[in-house]
């Protein structure tokens, strides 16, 4: 335990101070100075290293009922985070341990220690265990595996596919024996990505062109699956190529986070009933029980070169609203995380 002299009285913290209308405005947000907590029994204080700044945050900035509940405003806002620890009262944590939790966009925190998990610099690098070994990798390979049902010569079409998500979704539908894996992303740099670096069979700029057309065109025979991250006219083009009793992981509709009105797509629903196709929403919570084989199986092929990862880090505190408005207007590649420096 380190002496409380020691520990810091205040840390920079990030508040949401108004409800974005449609997209968020840095004036949505403010940069503030907070009291850092003292740990008490069961609680330990860790100095954040990198931050997760994620798509489904933009949700919670909404005050409507939802899986988590929304942001509140002039608080601090809440995330994944990976950092080192300054000070414990809970046993089995002590001062310099790396921790995962969730309370991050800000520079101290005190969680309780049952809700935090330790993790290793000397297994991977700090940053995967906030994408390809986190979250995002985590429902990657359930979306996949178990909500799609994807199996050996499955035709597999990915949107979104350059993010943390989609690139995952890609790679590991390649190791698991798809006969095609097709992607959209939204420049002709990720599109060279997917094909040059994932492995994917195909890939698109949905910006080129319509989505249906290019999809037809990139699979000529349908596809079996969708994993869905963009919603809108990517699931109407997805579920026009799906062939009979097709599965859809519904897993993010980052198209239409920001909107204002209601989608014009998909038109074609009624698609769904003559082939019998299954569309299923995913949250990666109702999953954790795959977390012990997903880590072995994909730090196995992280290890192995199979399994290729890309990282957009932000270095700075001060820039993590940045790299948030950043993401939702496609500017990563992989992961976006936010550094700290030390």
């Amino acid at each position: 335990m380190s002496s409380p002299e020691s520990l810091p009285a205040t840390g920079r913290e990030w508040h949401l101070v108004s409800r974005p209308e449609g997209w968020p405005v840095p004036g949505d947000f403010a940069l503030r100075e907070g009291p850092v907590a003292a740990p008490g029994e069961g609680e330990i204080l860790v100095r954040n290293l990198y931050l997760s700044v994620d798509p489904y945050m933009r949700g919670r900035m909404n005050d409507v009922k939802s899986y988590v509940p929304p942001f509140k405003l002039d608080e601090p806002m809440s995330g994944g985070a990976v950092g080192i620890v300054v000070a414990s009262e809970a046993e089995g944590f002590a001062p310099g341990d790396h921790v995962l939790h969730d309370l991050g966009w800000r520079e101290f925190a005190t969680p309780r220690a049952k809700h935090v998990t330790k993790v290793s610099a000397e297994l991977a690098p700090l940053t995967t265990y906030l994408g390809v070994l986190g979250m995002p990798g985590l429902t990657a390979y359930a979306g996949l595996l178990e909500v799609a049902s994807m199996k050996k010569g499955d035709a597999v079409f990915v949107s979104g596919a350059a993010g943390a998500v989609g690139s995952q979704v890609g790679q590991i539908a390649k190791l698991k024996g798809a006969s095609r894996v097709i992607g959209s992303a939204g420049s002709d740099e990720k599109v060279r990505l997917l094909t040059e670096e994932y492995g994917f069979d195909a890939a698109f700029n949905y910006k080129s062109g319509p989505v249906a057309k290019q999809l037809k065109e990139a699979a000529p025979s349908g596809i079996d699956v969708y994993f869905d991250n963009v919603g809108g006219d990517h699931l109407e083009a997805a579920i026009s190529s799906l062939n009979v009793h097709g599965r859809a992981t519904i897993c993010g509709m980052i198209a239409q986070y920001n909107a204002t009105e209601p989608p014009a797509a998909p038109r074609n629903l009624a698609m769904v009933i003559g082939k019998r196709l299954r569309l299923q929403g995913m949250l990666v919570m109702d999953h954790q029980d795959l977390m012990p084989k997903f880590f072995e199986e994909v730090s196995g092929w992280i290890r192995s070169g199979e399994l290729k990862y890309r990282e957009t880090v932000v270095e700075g505190f001060e820039n993590a609203v940045d790299a948030f408005l950043g993401l939702l207007k496609g500017e990563n590649t992989g992961k976006m995380i936010v550094g700290l420096a030390d």
